[in-house]
């Protein structure tokens, strides 16, 4: 029944005046809506912000004072983002083989930071041809699909993310990381700012219509301030490794960005969970970090001094 209408039945309450219940109606509406209302980026900016700093300092904590916890922390984001990615696939039908993959979740992350990228690329194999038998043994149903997205799953989530742990490896390892977390931060902060400001031009209107050419140009320009002066005054490094690294992490960062929006329209959702306030899920945080992990470790791997 609709409230809004005056009452018509007899001896019911007066009616009010006309139009005037819609329009006290309609004020709360608005006022409920300006209560909740989102930032111009379409989420929620102070839970994201406080959501952000509380994993950023979480994992800083791990990186300089307990490398363990580090990669269990790692590890904890592996299983989460398996999770999220495995959900999300079964909106359009696709069941992956979840138990090999939260196994390889757990693995893969602890077997680079104790064995380097050879046990790494041990655990991907090991977990690759456990899911090609475990879905075998289980259903033949779809099985090659099954068996492709359990890959798809495992390649996106704990190989790009141990790639994090594979830098902590490193000399100078806790500082690398912190760098690229920084850069990471450095350009989703300047390409919000910029973008909501002065963004005009649609970088992907087709997958992710807010990010615009304009956020990406102030992307590129805050990391390269924060990448040379942590390339000076943190890594001891010249100025040029952190040029590089600032360029090379924001077209990381962008295209895991636009790798995890053209997922999510493909499969028709918005956020691939809700467990972080502001942010979604897990992977819509790491979306950034998931690709540009990979890139600063092979850069430090090649330029900085010390690499194997």
């Amino acid at each position: 029944m609709d409230t809004d209408q005056p009452s018509t039945q007899a001896g019911g309450p007066p009616a009010p005046e006309a139009g005037s219940g819609k329009q006290t109606a309609g004020a709360g509406r608005r006022r409920q809506r300006a209560a909740v209302k989102p930032s111009r980026a379409g989420r929620n900016l102070p839970a994201a912000i406080a959501v952000g700093l509380t994993l950023l300092l979480g994992v800083l904590i791990g990186l300089f004072f307990l490398p363990d916890a580090f990669v269990a922390l790692v590890a904890a984001f592996c299983v989460i983002g398996v999770w999220e990615v495995s959900r999300a696939l079964a909106v359009k039908d696709i069941h992956v083989p979840k138990p090999p993959l939260y196994a390889g979740a757990v693995t893969m992350p602890v077997a680079a930071y104790y064995g380097g990228p050879e046990a790494q690329a041990f655990a991907l194999v090991a977990t690759a041809v456990a899911i090609m038998v475990y879905q075998c043994l289980e259903s033949s149903r779809d099985a090659v699909r099954r068996i492709m997205s359990g890959v798809f799953v495992l390649c996106w989530v704990p190989l790009f993310i141990s790639f994090a742990v594979l830098l902590l490896d490193e000399e100078d390892g806790a500082l690398k990381v912190a760098t690229m977390l920084l850069l990471v931060v450095a350009n989703d902060t300047f390409g919000y700012l910029v973008g909501v400001f002065f963004g005009k031009h649609p970088m992907a209107p087709k997958i992710s219509p807010k990010k615009s050419w304009e956020g990406f140009a102030g992307s590129v320009g805050g990391a390269i301030v924060v990448g040379v002066l942590c390339s000076l005054f943190i890594l001891d490094l010249q100025w040029w490794f952190g040029l590089v690294l600032a360029i090379a992490t924001v077209a990381a960062s962008t295209a895991g960005d636009l790798a995890e929006s053209m997922v999510k329209r493909e499969l028709g959702i918005k956020d691939m969970s809700n467990i972080l306030p502001g942010h979604g899920g897990v992977m819509d945080r790491l979306d950034s970090i998931v690709f540009a992990a990979p890139v600063a470790y092979v850069l430090a791997v090649l330029l900085a001094p010390g690499a194997i």
